[in-house]
């Protein structure tokens, strides 16, 4: 007979993947600063120390939970975008028409994560609004750079402000999330979508 007992006294291994996807979930719906250590523990499946052995503390768990947003397709579709599209204004049709898509969708937390988690935070926690912050600030970033490149190409006029135009989606996709925080349809948001993607219109030759 197999000796069972080391087996049944062994402890189930620690899937990592899940218990971040569980914090995200935790953190995205109710933000960073409403979000406690005990709730993040007991969605997680583990004990505290447990949670400080794997992470650290909050902040570097939270910080790892944007890392793993930022993989997942409702976290990863604004860079797949600008990847994958040929130009410019298909980049940016594809953000906004996903977007509407996504940040309603009844199977996870409406809205963005790095857009709505670190609002109204203590002064402690400022860290954590400023990362967020750089994040968001480093898209608009690269956004510009996508606008650039293709005003270089002439799909943009040489009078069109590609920084400009790069804060202007970057305000109608952060307003998208909090729409859909408070309720809006996706039906509603691709109207917005469409609306802002009208702005085209006078940056061409």
């Amino acid at each position: 007979m197999t000796d069972t007992r080391a087996r049944r006294g062994r402890p189930r291994a620690f899937d990592r993947t899940a218990a971040l996807t569980a914090a995200t979930r935790l953190f995205w719906e109710r933000g960073y600063e409403a979000t406690s250590i005990g709730e993040l523990t007991e969605a997680m499946g583990i004990r505290p120390g447990s949670l400080y052995a794997a992470f650290g503390d909050k902040k570097s768990l939270f910080k790892e939970v944007v890392q793993h947003y930022g993989r997942s397709p409702v976290g990863a579709f604004v860079g797949v975008a600008l990847e994958q599209e040929p130009t410019a204004h298909a980049a940016f049709t594809r953000i906004l028409r996903e977007a509407a898509a996504i940040y309603p969708d009844p199977s996870h937390p409406a809205g963005c994560l790095t857009i709505s988690a670190a609002t109204n935070v203590t002064p402690q926690d400022v860290e954590v609004e400023t990362f967020l912050r750089d994040l968001r600030n480093g898209n608009l970033a690269v956004f510009e750079a996508r606008l650039r490149m293709a005003q270089q190409a002439g799909e943009l006029s040489d009078a069109a402000n590609p920084r400009a135009l790069a804060a202007y989606f970057a305000t109608v996709i952060q307003g998208m999330s909090q729409r859909a925080r408070d309720g809006a349809t996706a039906a509603e948001l691709t109207e917005v979508a469409e609306l802002a993607l009208a702005a085209w219109r006078t940056t061409r030759h």
